[in-house]
């Protein structure tokens, strides 16, 4: 069967940085940090007080607030980023076969807020006080679910949960599902919300954040010898995929092309990769031989970059695997270092800053990378502090996820 190209044409989100694609991608190639002391809760308590919360989202600009009020934090993050991607994108969906327009968004914890709160009320008021609509809102489906509801979609419709790889295994099932001929619309990407008291509360009992509490946006360091750990961060990223053919027909706005995906897991830790990324790097080349491009074609590498000491080794041990010496050659840059990490949203919102470093031909920079680890190998170029202008055609965008698992996302221009 021959496999049908697949576009992507729209794009948007909600970021701690920004709600536009556009002021977004201006703000990492500025440097610019959204990460910030937390205000939605007390953390006095806590080891760590800041996280890239959402300071000012307000749902009612998108979507009804009785409607809204049916939703958790996550899924209304999502719905957001939807609305914004299809208008983006042009779409008019009564002109559409419903069920040729499939709805695929991942997320990594779901309505975590949504538990938090209704177990509150099961505690303090007991079972018959608990929301009818606890389960409707706490369910990871709920933001895919919501956004069919919302375009009136009757095709493929689900979830992907696998940690911080959601995105982009979600990515990589639409991507699939247009590529096969099953949909030739879907509306996918990731969103999570777990800036809450208990996902706060896990992470720090996991020791996995960062406690530079006297310097937030000195937090995320990706690939720096002084990181201490991951900042945690909340926000969701949409993008539409179509058919090439059904794009180019409606005189659509295509941003760029999806050539390849992979997937694969490390089989070894639920929450350590292996020391060696041997199955990261076989994710990159299988997605590479997907796309039908050599290492060398790879303009720009978007890393999963997440500011903990295993990760970014196993990371940078991946890459020289599969690029050799071209791995000294290649810019890789971790926008993490600006946002954070925005757990099952995070690589959706990666996609979008190679999608968006391949239109305007600038690679956004690794802030806060001052004193690069030497077994990541400070020899490879990771961009650091300052965005470069470059001629950006292919890009590739990994993710890694508790659990081993481990996707590769390969975009270029169109």
């Amino acid at each position: 069967m021959n496999r049908r190209r697949v576009v992507i044409t729209g794009l948007g989100c909600v970021t701690a940085l920004s709600e536009s694609v556009d002021e977004l991608f201006t703000a990492l190639c500025e440097g610019k940090s959204g990460v910030s002391k937390i205000e939605s809760f007390d953390t006095s308590l806590y080891p760590v007080h800041f996280g890239g919360e959402i300071k000012r989202f307000d749902v009612t600009e998108y979507i009804d607030k009785r409607e809204s009020k049916r939703m958790d934090r996550f899924t209304q993050f999502a719905i957001a980023g939807a609305i914004s991607a299809v208008k983006d994108s042009g779409l008019d969906f009564s002109k559409e076969d419903p069920y040729r327009v499939g709805v695929i968004v991942g997320t990594g914890i779901g309505g975590i807020k949504e538990i938090e709160e209704q177990h509150v009320r099961l505690l303090e008021k007991g079972p018959n006080k608990v929301s009818p609509f606890c389960v409707p809102r706490l369910m990871s489906n709920a933001a895919s679910g919501n956004i069919a509801i919302q375009f009136g979609a009757r095709g493929p419709c689900f979830a992907v949960s696998s940690a911080c790889a959601s995105g982009n295994h979600t990515i990589g099932e639409a991507f699939w599902n247009i590529a096969s001929n099953r949909s030739d619309v879907v509306i996918t990407g990731g969103s999570e919300a777990a800036l809450t008291p208990i996902g706060l509360g896990s992470f720090c009992a996991a020791r996995s954040l960062s406690l530079r509490n006297d310097n937030p946006p000195a937090a995320s360091r990706p690939f720096d010898r002084d990181r201490d750990g991951f900042v945690l961060t909340e926000g969701a990223a949409i993008l539409v995929m179509e058919e090439y053919e059904h794009a180019r027909k409606r005189g659509a706005t295509i941003y760029a092309e999806l050539l390849g995906y992979a997937a694969t897991d490390d089989g070894y830790h639920i929450t350590a990769p292996l020391p060696d990324g041997e199955g990261a790097a076989m994710a990159m080349k299988l997605a590479l031989a997907d796309a039908q491009i050599n290492p060398q074609d790879v303009s720009y590498i978007n890393a999963h970059g997440t500011s903990t000491e295993l990760n970014d080794i196993a990371e940078s041990t991946a890459i020289r695997t599969v690029f050799g010496e071209y791995a000294y050659k290649v810019p890789i840059s971790s926008t993490k270092s600006c946002l954070g990490h925005m757990l099952g949203a995070t690589a959706a919102v990666e996609l979008i800053a190679a999608i968006k470093a391949i239109n305007h031909s600038v690679i956004p920079p690794t802030i806060n990378l001052d004193n690069p680890d030497e077994r990541c190998d400070p020899k490879m170029d990771y961009v650091p502090w300052t965005a470069r202008e470059a001629k950006v055609n292919i890009a590739i965008s990994n993710s890694f996820g508790f659990g081993g698992h481990n996707a590769c996302l390969v975009v270029g221009k169109i």
